[in-house]
């Protein structure tokens, strides 16, 4: 689903794929960069799982990207890079080490083998794919790519969450300066409203669809002296990954400084954010078209991940048990 709102794809140099499983509940999304771009990183939450982070950081030599992976399947699903890998090589793409071109292509994943099959797993072949299905059109969102088996509010276990998905906003700003996210929700904690902080989707309380507010139940626990249910399922159904990317000339430092400060959109939109259960990590992309202000920059990218989850919980359809948003609240 795409409403035609300005998503990713309107940063130029940027295209958009998905590969979509729909029985196993699962997929892939790439992120394909026509000329590399200037990529960093930023990792919160204490359950990630990721591929080629470190060489993002500032002081490493590597500067540019060839694509972004992000993809279900848990850890499996990293094997997702290696067909965008293939993919990109097969193009003459990637970083000349004089004796061949290798494309950089960092990934990340998510947690849903509670939602589907849990031996349905992105690979190879499914990257690849994903690959194919890049074009320039406003992206896909909700029950698609990495976004198919994404759940929200896990604190009660999977089958009291809510269905999460992919979601992507963009903004053009003075002077020619694009920036844009694509997020895919599969939070620990409830999605909410910012500009009213009325939950969207997460954990229901049993017995019915009533919303039961993650922070609450959390704070009952601790009252009570108890632990939290289903506490192994919650550990792993986690984890929000995105990517944050404009056509500003920003330095490899100041890159990595809109990925931190983009970190703050997933902070205005879940609730709890970035916790043990969680591996938040968002990706910046800077494709140097245009001089701009890291600040602006930054700032812009929070605000466009938030909006970005909020979209991807009301694009969703309700799948495998999860109920979505629609059909909670009605259509969006």
């Amino acid at each position: 689903m795409n409403d035609a709102q300005p998503t990713l794809t309107a940063v130029p140099g940027l295209s958009v794929g998905h590969a979509t499983d729909m029985d196993g509940l699962t997929g892939c999304t790439v992120v394909l960069c026509q000329d590399a771009a200037i990529a960093g990183v930023d990792q919160r939450g204490g359950a990630p799982g990721t591929r080629e982070t470190d060489l993002l950081r500032p002081m490493h030599l590597v500067e540019k990207v060839n694509a972004v992976v992000l993809a279900g399947g848990s850890a499996f699903g990293l094997a997702a890079a290696d067909g965008v890998v293939r993919y990109l090589e097969e193009r003459g793409a990637g970083y000349d080490t004089g004796l061949a071109r290798v494309p950089i292509v960092p990934a990340a994943i998510l947690f849903d083998l509670d939602l589907g099959d849990p031996n349905a797993r992105p690979d190879a072949g499914t990257g690849y794919a994903a690959c194919l299905d890049a074009g320039r059109e406003p992206v896909a969102e909700g029950n698609v790519g990495a976004g198919t088996g994404a759940s929200v509010g896990s604190i009660l276990g999977p089958r009291r969450a809510m269905k999460g998905g992919l979601g992507s906003a963009a903004v053009t700003l003075a002077d020619g300066l694009v920036v844009g996210a694509l997020v895919v929700a599969n939070a620990f904690g409830d999605v909410v409203d910012p500009s009213t902080g009325q939950i969207l989707a997460g954990a229901r309380r049993p017995g019915t669809d009533e919303l039961a507010d993650t922070m609450a139940v959390m704070r009952g626990f601790v009252e009570e002296g108890g632990e939290a249910p289903d506490a192994a399922s919650a550990l792993g159904g986690s984890t929000v990954v995105g990517i944050v990317a404009s056509n500003a000339r920003l330095t490899k430092e100041e890159v990595n400084k809109v990925a931190q400060m983009a970190q703050d959109g997933i902070a205005r939109a879940v609730r709890p954010a970035h916790t043990m259960f969680d591996g938040d990590t968002l990706f910046a992309l800077a494709t140097g078209e245009e001089v701009a202000d890291v600040n602006l920059v930054g700032a812009y990218a929070a605000q466009l991940v938030a909006e970005a989850i909020v979209r991807a919980v009301r694009a969703a359809e309700s799948v495998g048990g999860a109920l979505a948003y629609r059909d909670l609240r009605g259509s969006p």
